[in-house]
């Protein structure tokens, strides 16, 4: 047994006989480390097998805590779920642990979740803005707060209809965001104990979605160049009663898998064979590389079973918090129960949004946009190969900000991150991205922000970490 594990083994203990009770601190890193006589390293490695095993939570700049259930648990046979297994989803806490760390602005932000602010052209938005309210009435203000901003709503039809899809106005519902959207939609497929086909990796995201509606999550793979494994799903559709899927068909956060035009077709046909809704995530698909926007499932389908939810966060106006769903045939649902939680997004966002899409030059901001990050995504790519240990993988995705790297099979990504905070530098483990918390010798690395010597830096400094594994 392995240092740590023994450490890990004496604190279950002290859970298991009352020493520590429920909701009670353990001791810090520092304090472990000098009282025992071993390394940080070990115990954070020790906290982390028992944070796995469900026993302590960790709690931001508090330090970590028993957990209500740790003695019971201890007490009762322990289950390894595989991969493939529906699986309840405990992922807050991780989630929440590595977000709060990711704050300070002082790190080299390689885990952010969003592109540089300097990508966007936020001063012309604002003369948008007061464009937009000039032109609200105070009538208007509050019809557009229940049906959405009937310009903003006309724009993304017509974006629609450009993309080759014929979308009633109707369909769309402005939602605070796509995760709201994502979210309502979901509240609409499903009840408590559903199952939902998510894919692994997935966007950590909806992993809390998951956990909040008490669902449980049907992991089906993700490979880096062909997407989610169509065979997988099929089998699991046949075999599990699941409810609803939740997918990204283009630039999946965090790999950056696409599925092709044949792939999404199959994809579609699944669902209808089977009737299955699906959430479709498709927040990046303005951030393609190339000439050629890739069309979503939606493009496909003729049930209205795709319930497809984007957004203008990661594209153009992230402060602002509007994104929209095209419900299918579930639109009067997703409408309805908005109604009965959030009302409406900020109006005068709505507005200034859609006089920007009228006005502003919203495709030549998108290619800028889009050159932007395929420049940065190289400068990443020559760094890793420079830095990276020799059989590191990593992704090279058509678009969006993300790399997903995958190191040999000794690096603890958890211990990387805490290490990597400690000398200036942010990622995203990735145990954050799997419902059962896989994937902890890879991470996801973001390239959303400007190409500078301190991000060189920052690459060199993650070599030099994973040498120590």
């Amino acid at each position: 047994m392995k240092r740590y594990e023994q450490f890990a083994d004496e604190i279950a203990t002290l859970i298991r006989q009352g020493v520590l009770g429920p909701g009670e601190r353990i001791p810090s890193v520092r304090q472990a480390s000098r009282h025992h006589g071993i390394s940080p390293s070990t115990v954070f490695q020790a906290y982390y097998l028992l944070e796995n095993q469900g026993l302590i939570t960790a709690r931001a700049r508090s330090g970590y805590f028993v957990r209500e259930h740790a003695r019971r648990l201890l007490d009762e046979p322990r289950v390894t779920l595989q991969p493939t297994a529906p699986a309840e989803v405990e992922v807050s806490e991780l989630v929440f642990s590595v977000l709060d760390s990711l704050q300070d602005d002082q790190t080299v932000p390689f885990g952010s979740a969003f592109p540089s602010p300097e990508l966007f052209p936020l001063s012309r938005l604002s003369i948008s803005m007061t464009r937009g309210l000039r032109a609200l009435s105070p009538q208007q203000v509050v019809a557009d707060m229940t049906t959405g901003h009937t310009d903003l709503c006309r724009q993304i039809a017509l974006r629609y209809m450009l993309g080759g899809i014929q979308l009633p106005m109707e369909e769309l519902v402005i939602t605070n965001g796509a995760m709201e959207g994502l979210n309502l939609a979901l509240q609409c497929v499903t009840e408590p104990g559903d199952l939902v086909a998510i894919e692994s990796p997935a966007f950590y995201a909806s992993l809390q979605v998951l956990e909040r509606l008490k669902l449980r999550a049907v992991e089906i793979p993700v490979h880096p160049r062909e997407g989610i494994d169509l065979e997988v799903l099929s089998e699991r559709l046949e075999t599990l009663p699941i409810k609803a899927c939740w997918f990204m068909s283009h630039l999946q956060n965090p790999i950056g898998a696409s599925l092709s035009k044949e792939r999404k077709q199959a994809l579609y046909q699944l669902l209808k064979q089977h009737q299955i809704p699906m959430l479709e995530d498709d927040v990046y698909a303005e951030l393609y590389f190339g000439s050629t926007p890739p069309a979503p499932v939606k493009a496909f389908d003729d049930e209205g079973l795709v319930i497809h939810c984007s957004s203008f966060s990661k594209c153009l106006a992230p402060g602002y918090r509007v994104g929209w769903v095209a419900g299918g045939r579930y639109a009067q649902a997703i409408s309805r129960l908005k109604l009965m939680t959030t009302i409406s997004p900020s109006v005068p966002a709505q507005a200034a949004i859609a006089d920007y899409l009228q006005h502003g030059g919203y495709d030549r901001h998108l290619r800028k946009l889009r050159h932007a990050l395929e420049a940065q995504q190289s400068s990443m790519l020559a760094a890793a190969d420079r830095y990276f240990p020799a059989h590191t993988r990593i992704t090279r995705p058509a678009g969006g900000y993300f790399l997903w790297a995958e190191f040999p099979e000794q690096v603890d990504s958890l211990r990387l991150f805490n290490t990597a905070l400690e000398h200036g530098v942010s990622l995203a483990p990735g145990p954050i991205f799997s419902a059962t918390q896989q994937f902890r010798n890879c991470v996801r690395l973001s390239y959303g922000h400007p190409w500078t010597p301190r991000s060189e830096r920052g690459m060199e400094t993650l070599g030099k970490l994973l040498t120590l594994f």
